[in-house]
C-alpha cells in the first residue's frame, strides 16, 4: 500500500496548473481531494510521474454560483458543499440530496465534484445525478476553454484532451421541477448497486448509474414518458439494453431488476 515514487507540484492558479500539465505531460496527474487518485496510487494501479495539487485553486475552483438560467459549480467544490449550500438546494435539489448521501462526513469534506466527474466510476453518484441534469462541463486547455456536454462527457472516449482542466460544471436551474434520487446499497455510506436520478424539467430527464461503463440517460424511459406512458410502463424499460455488469454484489439480471423498481419510486416520486 506504498506509492511508487512521485514528484510533487502544488498549483496556485489555473494558469500554473495548465503549465504544470503542459510541462510534464503524460507524467502528470491532477490532485483534487484526492479519494480516487491516492487508493489508486498506493495499490500501485497509477503510476504517475508527477502529482499537480489544485487544492491551492479554491478561490477560482470553488464557488458556488448562478448565472442566468444555470447553476454553475467550481471542479472543487465539495460534496459536503453541495449537500449543505442553499444555492445548490434551491437550483438543483437533487444535486444536493445525492451528494449528501454518498460515502461518510470525512468522503464528504474532502472529495471534490469535480474529482468525482473527471474519474466517472460507473457507481459514482454524483455522476449519475449531472447526466440527469444535463450538464456541461467546461475544461480549460492549450486550446481555450471548451463546454462539453454530459452525453459526451460520459462517452466511450476520454472526454479530456492532453493538457486540459476541468474548471467548472453547469447545470440547468430546475428549481419547482420534480425530481428523485433512488439508490439501493449493501451497506451504509456503500457505493450503489444500482441508482436512478430523475428530474421532471424539459432540460433533465432520467439516468441510470451501475447499469453501464458510464452513467447512462434512459432514453427508452425517456422516450416512453413523452409519448404518454406511465410511471410503472415507461420503468419497465430501464432494465433493458446491454447487460449491466455483474459482480459480488449484484448478478445482471438482479440489477435489471433493480433498475426497473428504483426507476417506478424515482418516476412516480417525481411527479411523473
Amino acid at each position: 500500500m506504498i506509492p511508487a515514487p512521485f514528484a510533487y507540484e502544488r498549483a496556485r492558479s489555473v494558469t500554473e496548473a495548465l503549465d504544470l500539465l503542459a510541462r510534464y505531460g503524460d507524467e502528470a496527474a491532477i490532485l483534487a481531494g484526492g479519494h480516487s487518485l491516492l487508493p489508486a496510487m498506493k495499490l500501485r494501479r497509477t503510476r504517475p510521474g508527477v502529482v499537480v495539487d489544485i487544492g491551492p485553486c479554491g478561490r477560482e475552483l470553488g464557488s458556488v454560483r448562478v448565472e442566468g438560467d444555470e447553476l454553475v459549480l467550481g471542479a472543487l467544490v465539495t460534496h459536503h458543499t453541495a449537500a449543505t449550500s442553499a444555492v445548490v438546494a434551491a437550483c438543483a435539489p437533487i444535486m444536493a440530496d445525492a451528494a449528501g448521501r454518498l460515502g461518510d462526513p470525512q468522503v464528504r469534506r474532502r472529495g471534490t465534484l469535480g474529482g468525482s466527474l473527471v474519474e466517472a466510476d460507473p457507481a459514482a453518484d454524483l455522476p449519475g445525478v449531472a447526466c440527469a441534469l444535463g450538464a456541461a462541463m467546461v475544461v480549460r486547455g492549450p486550446g481555450g476553454e471548451r463546454h462539453i456536454p454530459a452525453a459526451r462527457w460520459f462517452g466511450a472516449t476520454a472526454p479530456l484532451a492532453p493538457g486540459e482542466l476541468l474548471t467548472e460544471v453547469r447545470v440547468p436551474v430546475v428549481a419547482g421541477a420534480g425530481w428523485s434520487y433512488q439508490r439501493f446499497t449493501r451497506r451504509a455510506g456503500g457505493w450503489p448497486v444500482v441508482a436512478v436520478a430523475a428530474v421532471a424539467h424539459p432540460a433533465c430527464g432520467v439516468a441510470l448509474v451501475h447499469m453501464s461503463p458510464r452513467p447512462i440517460r434512459a432514453h427508452g424511459v425517456e422516450m416512453a414518458l413523452a409519448a404518454g406512458a406511465t410511471a410503472a410502463e415507461a420503468a419497465r424499460l430501464a432494465g433493458e439494453g446491454p447487460p449491466p455488469p455483474g459482480d459480488l454484489d449484484a448478478s445482471p439480471a438482479f440489477r435489471r431488476h433493480l433498475a426497473t423498481v428504483l426507476t417506478r419510486r424515482a418516476l412516480e416520486a417525481a411527479g411523473w
